[in-house]
This record gives structure tokens, sequence and C-alpha cells, in this order.
């Protein structure tokens, strides 16, 4: 770690790089910065009776073994001799989450700039040689934050499970009904995961602590490295106009496109972090206040569900695209479309059967209101018995 200061990259001035002079999180939980669907997931995975010792008997089938003697014997393992920039970021991400194990990091040969933490009993992490060579210092320093929300999480496991189940798909792709019933469970994972990645977005950002820098990674992740050619104003409308732009067909052809996909689109993935990081959740955090480690067997399930639920509803309500207002529009609209289908089963304007009963009440009322009404011409007080007629029951 060095005590110098370093240009931010991309047009910024000097910023403190070492991460001890950075915010640190004692004890954070990671459901601080998880989406909510996300998080709801995860919650209920952990509150299952043995959960644990289901997967720790299920990585014997799984490739994990394979996969470090793999990265092992053919990457370069990060340490104070080997990519030591990296390992200082890595040190720093760990102690800024408060993570007790620094995990193993490889850097692979790969011009494809990417990264992943998988592992079922220890994380990984991974960072191809594209990538290495594509991030200044800061963006980097964002995306191992983002590698250790992950290690934070337990996202590992279930990435390495995403991993064997679409190789075993390949696999049975011959057998009837396999590979259809295997697909499932990993489009149900795929979907799953893009969330994780909005929550490691999120866990990088409180690593690096400098919102540019996150954009610009996820700039360079889409256009790569010519900086000086991209906007982040610019590449934030694009997300604008990919969320609300088109019609119907647009936002199936959306959902074909991303089914496939592990991460979520890079636009919107940029434009996600810009909100959260503009909300009241983050400034929680980094003004201490934050949901503990150890508290974290004590959370509702069905809490975090609601919460969940409540996010995709707000996320109908608000969103641009033209399927949500077409939901929206459906949602509205059944009220009267209900009307509609009722007039047309019972002859065209003839009322519903509670609609009868309605008017018939109101009749009822009105009747009794005139039976109760005072002859015209009298001018007694009403406040006082009719003359002749017997007292009226007291309360």
């Amino acid at each position: 770690m060095s005590d110098s200061d370093t240009s931010s990259g991309g047009g910024g001035g000097p910023e403190r790089v070492p991460g001890r002079e950075r915010r640190r999180f004692p004890g954070i939980s990671s459901r601080a910065y998880e989406h909510p669907a996300d998080r709801s997931a995860l919650v209920a995975l952990r509150k299952l009776t043995g959960f644990d010792t289901v997967f720790k008997a299920l990585s014997g089938l799984l490739p994990e073994r394979s996969l470090r003697l793999l990265y092992l014997s053919d990457s370069v393992r990060v340490s104070d001799r080997q990519f030591a920039h990296l390992n200082d970021m890595l040190r720093d991400a760990c102690y800024i989450l408060d993570l007790d194990k620094v995990p193993a990091m490889y850097v692979t040969q790969d011009p494809r700039p990417n990264a992943m933490c998988i592992g079922m009993d220890e994380p990984i992490i991974v960072m191809t040689t594209g990538l290495v060579e594509l991030l200044d210092e800061e963006e980097m320093r964002a995306v191992v934050g983002h590698e250790v929300g992950h290690a934070l999480s337990g996202h590992s496991v279930y990435r390495t499970i995403l991993l064997f189940l679409t190789n075993l798909a390949l696999k049975v792709a011959w057998i009837p009904l396999g590979n259809v019933a295997v697909m499932a469970v990993v489009t149900a994972l795929r979907e799953w995961f893009r969330k994780s990645e909005l929550s490691a977005d999120r866990a990088g950002l409180l690593v690096g602590q400098d919102l540019r820098a996150s954009m610009r990674g996820l700039m360079k992740l889409a256009g790569g490295h010519h900086l000086h050619e991209m906007n982040v104003d610019a590449f934030l409308e694009q997300a604008e106009e990919y969320e609300a732009g088109g019609d119907l067909r647009d936002s199936v052809l959306k959902i074909l496109n991303m089914l496939p996909r592990s991460h979520p689109f890079t636009t919107v993935r940029a434009a996600e972090l810009k909100r959260w990081a503009a909300g009241r959740d983050y400034q929680r955090i980094m003004d201490g206040h934050y949901p503990r480690r150890d508290e974290d067997r004590n959370t509702s399930v069905s809490d975090s569900f609601r919460e969940s639920a409540n996010h995709y509803a707000e996320s109908v309500r608000a969103g641009k695209d033209p399927l949500m207002a077409f939901v929206r529009d459906v949602a509205g609209g059944a009220g009267d479309l209900g009307s509609k289908l009722r007039e047309k089963f019972t002859g065209g304007g003839g009322a519903a059967p509670s609609d009868r009963a309605r008017e018939k009440s109101q009749s009822q009322e009105k009747s009794q209101e005139k039976s109760q009404e005072k002859p015209r011409g009298t001018s007694q007080d009403p406040s006082q018995p009719p003359q002749g007629g017997p007292e009226p029951d007291l309360p």
C-alpha cells in the first residue's frame, strides 16, 4: 500500500488510493448491499436446515477441485510477489468489507475482460488479462470489491452450481426432456445471478467509494479502452433509451436477449448503480448505519420475500418499458374490462345480480325516507312528538 496520491483517471483530480483511508464497515452484513431479489433468495437458502451439509456433499460431484488445479497450474496466483498491486487491492477490499479470510486470486490469460468468483468450500477470484490491461487502478479497485462482495454474499457457491448445470445441460441434451428440465433450473439460476451482479456492483462501490470510477469501468467493459471517446451522461442516456424505447415487440426481444446471459446489460448496470448511489440506503451505509452479520440468523424470510415483491411491484409501476406500461394498463383497466364483459353476457346493459341488489337497497332506502317525511302544511316542531301520538322511545 502506498501513501502517494494517484490520478483517478478520466479527467478526475487526485485521490487518496490506500484502502485504509477509505471508510470501513466492521461486521457489515451482505444484506446491506444486496438487491432485494438476490437477498430474498439468499435468506431463504440460509434458513434451510442442512443446507450447508447438502452442498458439501454435492461438492464431490462438482468440478471445484478440478477448477482449482486448473488455475493453480495454468494461471498466475496473485501475491506479494506476483501482481502485487492487485494483492494490495484485494487485501484492502477484504479489510473494508470486514471479510475474515482473504480469497485466493488468479490472473489467467484471456483477451476478453472478465472476472468471476467461484468455489464451494472456499471462494477463489479469477481475473483475465484482458480486464487487468483495460482498467486503471481505481476502476480495478471497484471490480476487486465487486468480486469480494460475491464472496461475502456466498454467491460463489451458486455460481459453481450454475457452471456445473450448464455443462450438464450440454451432456444430457440427447435425452428426451432431460435438457428441458436442466435448462429450466439454469434459467432460474441465471435470473437470480443477474440480480446478484447488481448486488456485487454495489459492494464494489462500497469498496472503491468512487462512483465515477465504477461508471468508467462499466463503460470500458462496453466500449473498450477508448475512454476519451466516451461520456458518462451519454452512456446513461443509452440505458434510458433501452428501458423506455420501442414497443411490445422490442420488450419481447429484450427478454429473449437477456435469457442466456449471466450478467445484466452494461448500460442497465450503470443506471442501477447510479440510482442506488443517489438513494438513502447507500448514504445510510456510508454514515455507519447498516445491518450486521451477527444479526443474519434473525432475518425473517417472509419480510425478505415481501421486500422483493414490493421491489418488483414498484418496478412495474415506475418501469418505462412498453411491456410494463401494458401490464399497468391491463391492471388499471381490469374493472372496465369486467364491466364490458358483464354487459356482453347479461344481454347488453343488463345489470349484474350485485348491481340489481344494490339498486333494490337504494330504492328501499328512498321509500323509507319518504315515509318519514313530515306532511305538507304543518308547522309542528320536528323535535316534539306529534299531538295525540305516542311518546318517542328514548335511547
